[in-house]
């Protein structure tokens, strides 16, 4: 009789209303929650008998892989290696007692699982000093479910983690590595690679419990030329590069796949580690296309390169308020993230002469070229409707400001929308006059047409 026979006996022992199928369906249903290839049968076994209240046990082992582990399990050995490893955190208990955690994710030929490492353990310098690829030792873990029902190694008093010197059959890093093209829906705990695309979004939220978080937003390029959106989730700012130019490889540790309407994204937690490939950092020159001011005070401007990549430039001390549309300035910036750029006081910058840099004229797009990629567009039309000023209720119950007109030019029709304070540009406008509008995008609209959307980088000269 194999172990897992011995094992589902006992539970029929302690559970006779219960038939051998009935157990088998349920391991069936727990394996297909979990998710393939996380569970073995034994592994499934051991939560179901979880549910029902009954204490099994198997023969003491003295390693074990990750899919036997089940809730309950007590002075666990295994050996794997590090996928990333997220910072310490403080917590506080209901009776107001302080506690730290630090979650790592380890992986072996089989899966992956997450280690919770609690109190003094989360801060040991061994634990610190842990890198992506590591090879190490648990010792004397216990295992509990996380809230999805998930087993989670447990790091306590009584437990130990070793760095392993030894060999090993678990693949290292750069062989479970795979190009975001090849990445499928719910594919959890991967490695993945791409080429950085457009721009790096951070942002800072309260979320509906009233709790602060944060994101880093950005598309990965992989090597079909495709690109899939990335949503890192509370990542700390200081743990991200400060230049990470556009086009940069870049790598995720420990990272899942899912749908978010219909669309394949990449997203990451606090413990998801970002690798940024060498970066040679080099002075930027750019083309002012437009300025504005935005509403802390700060000049918002669309620069383009040489290479026509156009950058979104963000100048917190206003060290570029004595140079005008069409000049040319070289800055060493204080951030880069993709073609968002960030100048600051202690940033270097001056005008120059001599670059060949494109005009605005160089960049126009007749509409009948505008496709709904969220790309900049320069744009020269007429209008045809004067702006319509209206407000919209959104369905948290706020109502912003919506302001859009219809232009054209000789290939087609469109309308121009602005939200809230971007609004007020078209409010400017009448019919019959021609404008140059630069650094707009174009998104899907209603029905499925696309429409133009005005930026706090966009800006409309009126040309009659």
């Amino acid at each position: 009789m194999t172990e897992f026979d011995l094992l589902l006996t006992k539970l029929l022992e302690q559970k006779p209303e219960l038939s051998k199928s009935d157990v088998e369906s349920m391991i069936a249903q727990k394996k297909e929650k979990i998710g393939a290839g996380y569970l073995t049968d034994q592994g499934a076994l051991f939560l179901v008998a979880s549910d029902l209240g009954v204490a099994i046990s198997e023969p003491v082992k003295s390693e074990i892989s990750i899919k036997d582990l089940y809730a309950g399990a007590k002075e666990v050995t295994l050996q794997t290696r590090v996928l990333n490893v997220s910072p310490a955190k403080q917590f506080s208990r209901k009776d107001g007692s302080q506690f730290m955690l630090r979650n790592m994710t380890v992986y072996d030929n089989d899966s992956a699982v997450t280690v919770k490492m609690w109190d003094e353990k989360a801060n040991l310098p061994d634990i610190v000093n842990l890198k992506p690829g590591n090879l190490i030792k648990i010792i004397k873990a216990y295992v509990k479910s996380d809230l999805n029902g998930e087993p989670t190694i447990n790091i306590g008093s009584g437990s130990t983690i070793e760095i392993a010197d030894t060999e090993s059959s678990i693949p290292s890093l750069d062989s479970m590595t795979k190009d975001v093209s090849d990445v499928k829906e719910g594919e959890k705990n991967i490695i993945v690679s791409g080429i950085i695309d457009g721009s790096i979004n951070y942002s800072e939220f309260t979320n509906v419990r009233g709790q602060q978080g944060n994101s880093l937003r950005f598309r990965l390029q992989g090597k079909d030329g495709r690109s899939i959106r990335v949503v890192m989730w509370n990542k700390n700012e200081s743990e991200i590069p400060k230049v990470i130019p556009p086009q940069t490889k870049a790598r995720l540790l420990g990272v899942k796949a899912k749908l978010n309407q219909q669309e394949l994204e990449i997203h990451g937690n606090e413990s998801t580690i970002l690798e940024i490939a060498d970066i040679k950092v080099q002075p930027i020159s750019f083309r002012i296309l437009s300025t504005s001011k935005s509403e802390n005070g700060n000049t918002m401007i669309l620069g383009v390169s040489k290479e026509k990549q156009l950058f979104h430039i963000v100048d917190t001390a206003n060290v570029t308020s004595s140079f005008s549309q069409g000049d040319i300035l070289e800055c060493m910036p204080s951030k880069v993230y993709g073609n968002n750029i960030t100048i600051d006081s202690d940033s270097f910058v001056r005008k120059i002469e001599g670059e060949d840099i494109p005009q605005v004229s160089e960049l126009r797009t007749k509409i009948a070229d505008v496709k709904p990629d969220n790309n900049y567009y320069c744009i020269e039309a007429i209008i045809l409707k004067a702006p319509e000023r209206r407000n919209v209720q959104t369905k948290a119950g706020e109502s912003i400001s919506l302001s859009e007109m219809f232009i054209e030019d000789d290939t087609g029709q469109i309308w121009i929308k602005g939200w809230r304070n971007q609004a007020r540009l078209l409010d400017e406008c009448s019919i019959g006059e021609i404008i140059s509008v630069t650094g707009v995008t174009a998104k899907p609209g209603l029905e499925g047409r696309t429409e133009l959307f005005v930026t706090p980088f966009s800006s409309i000269r009126k040309k009659n």
